[in-house]
């Protein structure tokens, strides 16, 4: 009984935690790359994580464009998921490889928002050319990502395949570089 308990409190905070991760990442790139935030998709995402962000935004304030606060959230928020299921299991961790297992997994979610943005903003691109409030949000989010590919690229004849390059080099970073880095700091958390 007590592995299927930890399983289930394992699942239990995997999924909240994931779930807010993803919202305060989502409000961190979407102020990074100056997305509208009179969208009303951006505003659910600023109320939902303004408790968490709002009093760490008074000591710590943006620099350079970039909302520091939303970060270090998201690394305590990702540390803290790592110790609690490690907990959940019955281990734990030294504290610098629970960092560095953190910061992996925080490169791997916003690796894997991109990569479902730009399905989603391509798809949505074939089916709903008109305006829509996600579209918008979507095309500021990935326009780093895809505008540098696709003036690389040569025309096609109208088919945009700027967003099969960007998700192959997304896909071949997470494994070169966030993977190892993952495993490192498994094996330093566990050491």
């Amino acid at each position: 009984m007590g592995h299927y308990l930890g399983d289930a409190i394992t699942f239990l905070i995997s999924t909240l935690f994931g779930l807010f991760l993803f919202t305060v990442l989502l409000r961190l790139l979407l102020g990074w790359m100056r997305a509208d935030f009179y969208n009303p998709l951006a505003q659910a995402l600023v109320k939902i994580t303004n408790p968490l962000v709002l009093p760490l935004r008074r000591l710590i304030p943006g620099y350079g464009g970039f909302d520091w606060a939303s970060m270090i959230v998201l690394l305590a928020l990702q540390f803290l998921e790592i110790t609690l299921i490690g907990l959940a299991q019955g281990q734990s961790y030294w504290i610098i490889g629970t960092l560095v297992w953190s910061i992996a997994e925080l490169l791997t979610l916003t690796l894997n928002l991109f990569i479902f943005s730009i399905i989603i903003e391509a798809m949505l691109s074939w089916f709903s050319p008109g305006p829509n409030p996600l579209i918008g949000l979507l095309y500021r989010l990935n326009y780093p990502l895809l505008n540098p590919v696709r003036r690389r690229l040569p025309s096609m004849s109208g088919l945009d395949l700027s967003p099969l390059v960007a998700i192959i080099i997304l896909q071949l970073f997470s494994i070169l570089i966030i993977a190892p880095l993952r495993d490192q700091g498994h094996i330093l958390a566990l050491s």
